[in-house]
């Protein structure tokens, strides 16, 4: 049945990890202006919860969110899927394949006539499932920025020029910052990590793996401690006086940048002001050219600097990347920087159709590149990863403001993720933790930054409310911050092996030193703890080397939810599974299926490891939780108006298909929020 809409245009404006007790805190204090003119304007519960679906785990939430299906019934049901029959490996889950409800852009865009574009929408958009003229997509296979899972082109380079050194070292893969407020690197010499080691979800990413092998085995390999890692070369150069320049100015300081894979260079000068005190970098191509590459001044960065490279397999390419200078000294001695990552600028492969990618070249620029660096470094989180968002922030909201001032869409799906990112980096170190001698108020402090930040990008759309946009704010989940760490049971991108081993349930294979390895003895094995928050059983006739009998199943699930519930944390004593149920119990949450495991559970408050594995409605340390955040105003919105309605992220779909004049996706569970829509249904 065709309605009457109450809008024509409508923006979600999403953002990855964006949660309301944080929102609410800073908006209490004055420092989310911009959210709260939204608010003002338009319809939110008190608390600007969004009751979200489980697990809290982005593809899992924004494929819920853009189809109106639980994760159960749309089966993307974690960050990686499970391998059926294959119980020691995942399948990556970001792929719109995989996803078996409609999305709602489709329905707009194929019967509606709706000019539709899903921008960064993780997991469920790519690649489009319409042919519709209408729908126009961008990316969709990775959360973190567009672009970054294929065009890299060269890794971070971490380079220091110092008068201490006597000829110019490239250490590939070798750099480390320590934790703590210095911007300095320890002992290169001796650091030969391996790519492959320090990520798994990377390597997915960039290589386009389908099947995924994670086995976490100790504390040392969960997701906290793999992303404290961070991936760069390392550049060691002499730092002397300029010679044989074709311009250098008087008492300029030459040393020497290496890019690509140790054989690229660029030349550089340290420069002093008119003082005496350095405090400029310039980077060239050559000694010979008149101009330099960048300009640079100390504690900044340039952003966008439009380079060549040659690529993994030689080829010369255009790219872009970010030059930070970290340090000057005083007396020009030393120097440290930070060269981001650097992106193919040629790549189009991530857009539908290929047109819209020149075109966003053209009237806006490259997409930029984002922040490389590990969240345990106060310095870099100050100086790097902060600003880097702020420049991505401003170049996505010029895109997208760009396509809502000149008309070119109807509907727009947006996704960010600088909360996200920074939540996974260092939110957890917002408490102080002996083991990292972290400070926390440091780290408090960047929260609120983070959050300043994504209402200085909420506020570019402010204006649009008043050219007839309907604007939704929302978000696939929070971020609390942990207090309990070490009990490994539960990771969104692996298979967690202490906890099962110890209630006897796996066994791991050790070498000939006695040493466990990361193979499981299958013979001993009766189950797995696979993703955030499922077991599954080693079932004979399903998995590949069953021993449980199907028979033996119900009085297997019993024992296991028993011992979960009974297990305590070493550390504190206390209890770290919150609920376990069976398969088809977990129904009631949406979970059941075939994509869900045999049982599934949720840690304890305060013991989750990032987010996945625990409950929605879950809150942390330093005011942080797990709750997603609804806001909407416009055309078809109740101004100022608050409901007592729980909302949940099932909503979302068919409230913007009520408002659109649209039927609902062939599998939405969800109701409109009747409530804060101006036409009674």
């Amino acid at each position: 049945m065709k309605r009457k809409a109450l809008t024509e245009k409508i923006a979600v404006i999403g953002v990855d990890g964006f949660e309301p007790r944080l929102a609410k805190k800073f908006l209490d204090q004055g420092k989310m202006p911009n959210l709260q003119k939204f608010i003002d304007r338009g319809s939110c519960r008190e608390d600007l919860v969004l009751l979200g679906a489980m697990p809290t785990v982005t593809p899992t939430l924004w494929t819920t969110l853009a189809t109106g299906a639980y994760p159960g019934t749309h089966g993307i049901t974690c960050f990686f899927g499970h391998n059926h029959g294959h119980l020691d490996s995942l399948v990556y889950n970001l792929d719109s394949r995989r996803s078996k409800a409609e999305p709602l852009w489709n329905v707009l865009a194929e019967e509606a006539g709706k000019k539709t574009l899903v921008w960064h929408w993780p997991g469920s958009s790519w690649p489009a499932t319409s042919d519709s003229p209408n729908l126009h997509v961008v990316d969709g296979t990775q959360p973190q920025t567009i672009n970054t899972g294929i065009a890299r082109a060269d890794i971070s380079k971490i380079v220091v020029a110092s008068e201490k050194f006597a000829e110019v070292q490239f250490l590939p893969n070798t750099a480390t910052i320590s934790p703590g407020a210095g911007c300095i690197i320890e002992d290169v010499e001796n650091l030969m990590e391996s790519d492959g080691e320090v990520s798994y979800l990377r390597a997915a990413i960039t290589s386009g793996a389908k099947v995924v092998k994670n086995i976490i085995t100790c504390e040392e390999e969960n997701e906290i401690n793999v992303l404290a890692k961070m991936i760069a070369d390392s550049v060691k150069s002499p730092l002397k006086n300029a010679a044989g320049w074709l311009k250098a100015p008087a008492g300029a300081k030459e040393f020497t940048i290496i890019l690509g894979k140790g054989l690229e260079r660029r030349p550089a000068l340290l420069l002093p002001n008119e003082q005496g005190v350095y405090d400029t970098v310039q980077v060239y191509r050559s000694k010979k050219d008149s101009e330099p590459l960048v300009t640079i001044a100390g504690g900044k960065a340039v952003y966008d600097v439009v380079d060549t490279i040659r690529n993994d397999q030689g080829e010369t390419v255009k790219c872009n990347r970010n030059y930070h200078v970290l340090t000057i000294d005083p007396d020009g001695s030393q120097v440290t920087m930070l060269i981001g990552l650097a992106l193919d600028v040629s790549r189009d492969d991530l857009f539908h159709p290929k047109s819209l990618y020149q075109e966003v070249i053209d009237k806006i620029g490259y997409v930029p590149t984002r922040p490389v660096v590990n969240g345990a470094n106060e310095a870099l989180v100050d100086k790097v990863f902060i600003p880097t968002w702020d420049h991505y922030c401003q170049w996505q909201a010029d895109c997208l403001t760009y396509f809502m001032k000149h008309n070119k869409y109807d509907v727009i799906y947006s996704h960010l993720h600088n909360v996200d990112n920074g939540g996974h980096l260092f939110w957890h170190f917002a408490k102080h933790q002996e083991m990292w001698k972290n400070n926390e108020e440091a780290y408090q402090g960047f929260i609120e930054r983070i959050y300043t930040q994504t209402d200085d990008y909420l506020g570019r759309f402010l204006p649009y409310l008043d050219e007839g946009w309907t604007i939704i704010i929302t978000s696939d989940h929070g971020l609390s911050c942990q207090e309990n760490h070490g009990v490994e049971l539960g990771e969104a991108g692996g298979i967690t092996t202490p906890v099962m081993e110890e209630l006897g349930y796996a066994k791991m294979l050790r070498d000939e030193n006695g040493r466990r390895t990361h193979e499981f003895d299958w013979a001993k094995t009766k189950a797995v703890a696979s993703r955030g928050n499922y077991i599954y059983f080693n079932l004979v006739g399903r998995d590949e080397h069953g021993i449980v009998d199907p028979k033996d199943q119900y009085a297997l699930e019993s024992q296991i939810i028993s011992d979960l519930y009974q297990y305590r944390d070493h550390k504190t004593g206390k209890r770290v599974v919150a609920l376990a149920l069976r398969n088809k119990d977990a129904a009631i949450l949406g979970l059941s299926g075939p994509e869900c495991g045999d049982i599934v559970y949720f840690k304890e408050e305060s013991f989750n490891v990032i987010h996945a594995d625990s409950l929605s409605t879950q809150n942390g340390y330093a005011d942080t939780s797990l709750s997603p955040i609804f806001v909407a105003a416009g055309p078809g919105i109740k101004p100022g108006y608050k409901t007592e309605r729980v909302i949940r992220q099932v909503d979302l779909a068919p409230t913007m298909a009520f408002l659109s004049g649209v039927r609902l996706p062939a599998q939405s569970e969800g109701s409109p929020v009747h409530q804060i829509l101006t036409e009674e249904i």
